[in-house]
This record gives C-alpha cells, structure tokens and sequence, in this order.
C-alpha cells in the first residue's frame, strides 16, 4: 500500500482545551476501564473533538487516532488510514493486507483486524473522529457491528460524530460493552463555566449568565467568553488613557 498518506489524519490533535472538564474525562476513565466502547455524539460545536483530545494526551496509554473525511468512504482509502494510525502505535500493523483483500468481505477483515490487534498484545485506544461522515457507506455497520464485540480487553474503541453510529447500540448497552457521551453530557455546568471564566480572570459570577445565553454549548460558551474578553479589554484601555484623550 503505497499511496501517500495525509498525516495530520492520524496524528492527535495538538489543540487542547482551555480548562480539562474533570466530570467528562472521569466519565471516559470509567468506560476505559470497563467498555470497549464509548460513543462521543452532538452537534457541531459541542466540544467532541477536543473533550477526546484532552483524553488522548491524559490516558496513559498509546493513542491510534484518524480523523475521517468524507472522501474516505472508499474502504480502500479508509483502511489504509486506519492501517496506518494503528502502525504508529503497534509496528508493523497490517503489512500483509493487500489491498484488495480491504474491499471484500467486512465481517472477515473485522475478525482479521481485531485478531492482529489481540496479538499485539498493547492497551490501545483506538479513536475515529468525524466518522459519522461515511456513515451512509453499506461496509461501515457490517465492519463495525462484527469489529468492536471482538475488540481485545486491552483495545478500546472512541467513536466520535454527531449522530450515534448504525451499530446495535441497545445490544452494546445490555452487555454493558457501551458508554455514551450525548450532547446533553457535553454541555458546560455551571463549574465548568465559572472555571473557565476564572481561567482568563474573568468574573466568575458571570457564569449564570453565560450559560443562560449559551445553554451550556461550548462552542457558543466559547464565543460569549471571547466577546467579554474583548469588552474587559475596551474598557482597561480606556481607564489607561488621559481624559483629554476621552473627551
């Protein structure tokens, strides 16, 4: 499989949060310790990307990161992706697939992927994200239906997009393989909005109303907290001048 890769696709973000939402990445400890599975689903601007990224750098074990692009509902394409940001954490991963072989019969690749993944032997969390974008390929809930049952106890699987995934989810859920972190789980508390405000030495008593106007989405959160910074900084500047320059 020699065609060029996109790294950036298979490297963990380098981006993090301004403050680590303690409630949520506990959450995520839980499921690692307990799951094979956890689903990250919302809208856009909930915060997914980046809560899975401050996980990423904080779970203490070798992260396999891809984020997927639409482009990437060619199995061929999405296989050799995903081939490679295992390889970066378990070398030599998926030298012997030829390439036809990632086109053909899901079910059996799903069982040949997990059964590599076994021998390697390595506690790896495994995190798509944005896969929700290929979604509509007919391969994706044969591979994945048959792949995450048979994950080893030391892989684990993050699932990150704004719909759940086509997967028997209430099969996950009764076997208590699945943990779900919804829209309503990503959305700020009142802490979480106090802490970030205090973060840019902003009143914390703020937060009431920041939430209120937000409804604990993080990307509107984020641009409320901007517009004050940018208000407290007006208003610094203007104490600063001489009040012949004000007036």
């Amino acid at each position: 499989m020699t065609t060029s890769l996109i790294f950036n696709k298979i490297a963990i973000p380098a981006e993090l949060p301004r403050i680590s939402r303690r409630r949520l990445i506990e959450k995520l400890s839980r499921s690692l310790a307990t799951c094979n599975l956890t689903v990250i689903n919302g809208r856009a601007g909930t915060g997914k990307t980046l809560l899975a990224t401050d996980f990423a750098w904080q779970c203490g074990r070798p992260v396999a990161w891809y984020k997927v692009d639409a482009s990437d509902s060619d199995p061929a394409v999405f296989f050799r992706y995903l081939i490679a940001s295992v390889a970066r954490q378990q070398s030599g991963f998926g030298r012997h697939w030829a390439e036809e072989s990632l086109k053909k019969d899901m079910p059996r690749l799903a069982e040949s992927f997990a059964h590599e993944m076994d021998q390697a032997a390595m506690p790896l969390v495994l995190v798509l994200d944005d896969l929700h974008l290929i979604y509509d390929a007919e391969w994706v809930a044969p591979f994945f239906s048959r792949f995450w049952p048979l994950l080893p106890v030391e892989a684990h699987l993050i699932i990150i997009g704004r719909i759940p995934p086509p997967l028997p989810l209430w099969r996950m859920r009764s076997k208590q393989t699945l943990s779900v972190i919804d829209e309503t789980a990503l959305g700020f508390s009142l802490l979480e909005t106090a802490m970030l405000l205090e973060s840019y030495d902003l009143p914390q008593p703020a937060a009431f109303e920041v939430l209120r106007e937000s409804r604990g989405r993080a990307s509107r959160v984020s641009a409320i907290v901007r517009e004050m910074l940018v208000a407290d900084r007006s208003a610094t500047l203007m104490k600063s001048l001489p009040q012949e320059v004000i007036s």
